[in-house]
């Protein structure tokens, strides 16, 4: 160890590879290049590595799906991801989380979760990755990256540091409480790389200051929802907040929202309304209609319905085309978000790394050799379930094993 002109301690040594960022895409870039006999180093700002995987999945960690594909990740080139995602699979991750002895559950839809918590995953990575040789600093805030001939030279808070690769696995803007920051981009635009526009993503929606004084009172009632933008809808619980809409449903679709746009939502989608509602007409007439409509969603959202759409009084006076109405109003209420509650609470960042300056089998930036970007900084974010932590395993162990 040295000191430069600036009194910054320079290590004399050369690394295979600095891995930027020690969450889970990170981890298993280092973890599978370490196996591979190569001397790797993970430098993380934060005091604690793998922040993100903790509180995960109610601090349970989805740590993937049984049904991985494709079409479950958004990308301006939908193909990019598939070569990271079939040479390691959801198989291959669960097959090392058996190998730890963490016992698993499927949640709903192919979701995994620990048994126990999330603590497990970060100590089998961090296990695994003192085992093989790899070396994870924290408290190593970087603040400079520059390549000169064939090797980079990584400053941080610790100190100088050379590699002959750079990985960026800084994730994206998604919780800043955390310590989330845009530098990933900055680095890939300070090498020459596009960088697509971000956004928050499965993030809840807010409503407008009119649209909450009827969604305000209902804040914590659920319901099972069909969410739909397009042709693109999701099934899931819905869950009404004092921001405006939440739940699985809402997060999924909120990957494809945009500004002005309607959500369609189906707030009874295996129920017929307007026979549940002419039998209740027929069988208890003198039934008020909010009643009625407690049998086909919770007592506070039927009163909420009914008081918003002018709907009062016994059964036996509604006739078939104000059924008709709840009907349409159940099944298609459309409802146009204010906005999003952006990266304070999104799971992910939406866009990145341009995807066409990267190799999709290795990750490595096409036109700067050494240099590879993967996780969540990259332009692939997942659904909902376990799928974003696939892409971090799958791009980390692309670019681990391409080293």
């Amino acid at each position: 160890m040295t000191q430069d002109h600036t009194g910054e301690k320079v290590s004399t040594r050369i690394w295979d590879a600095i891995i930027l960022g020690g969450g889970a895409a990170g981890l298993m870039a280092a973890i599978t290049a370490a196996k591979r006999g190569k001397s790797v180093l993970v430098l993380d700002h934060a005091k604690k590595p793998a922040e993100k995987i903790r509180i995960s999945g109610g601090g349970r960690c989805n740590f993937t799906n049984l049904d991985i594909k494709p079409k479950n990740f958004l990308s301006s080139n939908p193909r990019f991801c598939i070569s990271a995602l079939k040479r390691y699979t959801q198989h291959d991750f669960i097959k090392w989380v058996e190998s730890h002895n963490i016992a698993y559950h499927e949640k709903t839809l192919g979701q995994l979760f620990c048994n126990e918590s999330a603590q497990q995953i970060i100590d089998m990575l961090l296990t695994e990755l003192r085992d093989a040789g790899g070396q994870l600093r924290l408290g190593a805030e970087v603040r400079e990256v520059i390549k000169e001939e064939q090797r980079f030279i990584v400053t941080s808070t610790k100190g100088v540091e050379m590699a002959h690769a750079v990985i960026v696995a800084t994730g994206g803007k998604s919780i800043p409480k955390m310590g989330a920051t845009g530098i990933g981009y900055e680095l890939a635009r300070q090498f020459g790389l596009n960088v697509l526009p971000t956004r928050a993503a499965l993030v809840p929606f807010t409503f407008s200051e009119q649209q909450k004084l009827w969604s305000v009172p209902l804040a914590g009632v659920a319901v099972d929802a069909q969410v739909k933008i397009g042709k693109t809808a999701f099934r899931e619980g819905l869950l009404f907040t004092h921001r405006g809409l939440s739940g699985p449903s809402i997060l999924q679709i909120s990957s494809y929202w945009q500004e002005g746009v309607a959500v369609t939502i189906d707030l009874a989608p295996d129920v017929n309304v307007l026979e549940t509602l002419q039998q209740a007409r027929k069988e208890h007439p003198k039934q008020d209609i909010s009643n009625a409509l407690s049998y086909i969603v919770p007592k506070k959202l039927a009163k909420a319905i009914a008081a918003r759409d002018g709907l009062g009084g016994h059964m036996a006076v509604q006739s078939d085309k104000i059924l008709r109405r709840i009907e349409d109003n159940l099944h298609r209420w459309q409802i146009t978000p204010m906005g999003t509650e952006g990266y304070r609470t999104a799971e992910v960042t939406l866009g990145g790394v341009d995807t066409k300056d990267l190799s999709s089998q290795t990750m490595e930036a096409n036109e700067v050799p050494g240099l590879y970007f993967i996780g969540e900084v990259v332009d692939v974010t997942g659904h909902l379930g376990g799928y974003n932590f696939q892409w971090a395993w799958s791009s980390g162990h692309a670019a681990g094993m391409a080293l």
